[in-house]
C-alpha cells in the first residue's frame, strides 16, 4: 500500500516483496495441512497395527509359557487300591 502512496521505486518493492512473502505463507501453510493430514493418516494405521499386534500378543502369550511338570510317580509298590 505504500507504493500508492509514496510512488518510488523502492516503496513499490517493498510492496512487490510483502505480497510474495504472503504467497509463500499462503503456499506452505497448504504444504502443511497436507503433511498433518497425511500424518494422522499414517496416526490411525499405526494405532490399527498397534491393536492388532497387541491382540496376536495375548493370544500367542499361553503358549509362550513353559508347559506344566508332569506329575511325578510315586516311589514304591503300587496297589490296585490307589
Amino acid at each position: 500500500m505504500a507504493a500508492t502512496v509514496l510512488n518510488s521505486p523502492q516503496a513499490v518493492a517493498m510492496s512487490v516483496y510483502v505480497v510474495r512473502a504472503f504467497i509463500r505463507l499462503r503456499e506452505q501453510v497448504a504444504a502443511n495441512a497436507a503433511i498433518l493430514k497425511r500424518l494422522a493418516e499414517i496416526d490411525k494405521t499405526l494405532l490399527q497395527h498397534d491393536a492388532s499386534l497387541r491382540d496376536i500378543y495375548r493370544k500367542l502369550l499361553p503358549l509362550l509359557q513353559p508347559p506344566p511338570a508332569p506329575p511325578k510317580r510315586r516311589i514304591g509298590f503300587v496297589t490296585g487300591e490307589e
